[in-house]
């Protein structure tokens, strides 16, 4: 019996956790954030898909492909948040709970930050916890889909 499957989508230059602005992001690798995800989805008893992509395009395309295949996503649109309208409308058009996840928190920074066009079709957003927001990401999706224990 197959197990249930979230992905997890990261966007532009969260390829270079651990190095980009440790000061904000941390010294955690996008691998770190990656496996604590994994590592909870795995004990919830589902699969994880992780993409990253500095490409608007590949992430579209990867909300679809995961229309009728995956039960939930996590996402963490890093600055396309802000307006990548064409992440809005594919989210949106994804039957499956989506949680919205940032490692600072967008609120108490810049102010062209505090908007997410994320947000508005998103089951929940967390925000500001680091790795710990992943764990709560996934739980989160757990509960939402009804899987897990």
């Amino acid at each position: 019996m197959s197990r249930p499957l979230i992905v997890l989508l990261h966007g532009p230059n969260l390829n270079l956790l651990g190095e980009r602005e440790p000061a904000v992001y941390g010294t955690a690798r996008l691998d770190d954030y990656v496996a604590v995800a994994r590592d909870t989805a795995d004990r919830a008893g589902l699969d994880l898909d992780h993409l990253q992509s500095n490409h608007e395009g590949v992430l579209v395309e990867a909300i679809h492909a995961a229309r009728g295949r995956a039960a939930g996503i996590l996402i963490n649109p890093g600055a396309f948040s802000h307006y990548a309208w064409s992440l809005h409308d594919a989210l949106a058009a994804f039957d499956g709970p989506v949680i919205e996840v940032h490692i600072s928190n967008p609120n108490a920074r810049e102010p062209w930050r505090h908007t997410s066009v994320v947000a508005p079709v998103a089951s929940g957003s967390i925000v500001g916890l680091g790795l710990h927001g992943y764990e709560l990401g996934v739980s989160a999706l757990v509960r939402l889909i009804g899987a897990g224990a």
